[in-house]
């Protein structure tokens, strides 16, 4: 019955300590049918684990959700993480341009291109078309045409950069701050600081951060974020920040935004297949993995697949989503 009684305003203060708290899904109103319908549809090999984390309580889970495997662009949403909480300290500027920072690459940037900002990297529009390590070249503009902060595009050179500024900025690697500054906060249960490594290449300067991490730490992570950054009683990540962070600051087709390294979707957005009838904010990554935040609904999602070359599509996951949400009750904000 908790999970019927609390109060929205309540529930937010409702976080994991060592280990998750669990709900009877019967008791929370949810539909152990339509659960046990969703476990059998999972298991077809494509998916590792799916938890679903109602109003701060595990109400459904499945599969080894403390098995750590690659999050792949995942990674790109728990940096923004760090630089919301970095640029809150002052030790690193949002307005900075890359001329500023004193950063380059192997092939030299142009005057234009370093006008580029730490936010216009945020946001994904550099304007810097450049090789990188594990490139995104698939429909990548030609080099000059377009001016900082004017043109949207997935770009791995922004993400990877973002590694290297918050290094120089800070004097950590993604790994360590990760590990000291979110991990130990949010009491993780696996990830360490070991779980993370450079994979360098001749491309670029700027190696790409790999992360490994299990169903439940990320689970923390969506669950930090649908509290508007705030972990319990204490504001670890500003609320503004997170707020702009998963408002589209670009719309890049049909109901699908991106903000601040994390994707939005609007209500039955016909440009995003895992879109439901709610608005969403999502962690995505190649495979099958996904941190998928309701906060109409107070939940959120988490799915990873090991299994990458045999994982989960986009498609698939809004499967999963739609399959998820059929066995929930209907408890929206106003």
């Amino acid at each position: 019955m908790i999970g019927n009684e609390l109060s929205f305003a309540e529930n937010d203060r409702i976080v994991p300590g060592a280990k998750w708290d669990e709900l009877v899904p019967e008791d929370a109103g949810w539909s152990t049918s339509h659960l046990a319908s969703l476990t059998q549809d999972l298991a077809d090999g494509r998916s590792t684990s799916l938890m679903i984390i109602d109003a701060g309580r595990i109400v459904f889970q499945w599969g080894d959700v403390a098995c750590k495997s690659s999050v792949a662009s995942v990674r790109k949403s728990l940096i923004n993480i760090l630089y919301g909480i970095f640029i809150a300290e002052g030790r690193i500027n949002p307005n900075d341009t890359l001329a500023d920072l004193e950063i380059d690459d192997v092939t030299p940037l142009t005057a234009m291109e370093k006008t580029a900002t730490v936010l216009d990297l945020l946001k994904a529009r550099s304007g810097v078309y450049l090789p990188s390590i594990y490139d995104t070249d698939k429909g990548r503009p030609p080099r000059g045409s377009h001016q900082p902060g004017t043109h949207w595009f997935y770009n791995n050179w922004d993400f990877n950069v973002l590694g290297t500024i918050l290094e120089r900025q800070t004097g950590h690697t993604v790994f360590e701050a990760f590990a000291s500054r979110v991990a130990v906060p949010l009491s993780m249960q696996d990830f360490i600081k070991e779980d993370g490594h450079f994979h360098h290449g001749p491309e670029s300067r700027h190696p790409v951060y790999k992360v490994r991490m299990s169903t439940r730490d990320l689970a923390r992570v969506g669950l930090l974020y649908l509290r508007g950054g705030r972990w319990g009683e204490t504001q670890l990540v500003p609320e503004k920040w997170v707020q702009e962070s998963t408002q589209p600051h670009s719309e890049i087709g049909e109901g699908k935004g991106y903000g601040y390294l994390w994707v939005t979707a609007a209500p039955n957005a016909p440009g995003d297949s895992i879109s439901t009838d709610v608005p969403m904010f999502y962690a995505s990554g190649f495979g099958g993995q996904y941190i998928i935040v309701l906060p109409a609904l107070d939940l959120v999602v988490v799915h990873k697949s090991a299994r990458v070359d045999h994982g989960v599509n986009h498609a698939r996951m809004g499967e999963i989503i739609r399959q998820a949400l059929a066995a929930a009750p209907d408890r929206r904000r106003s």
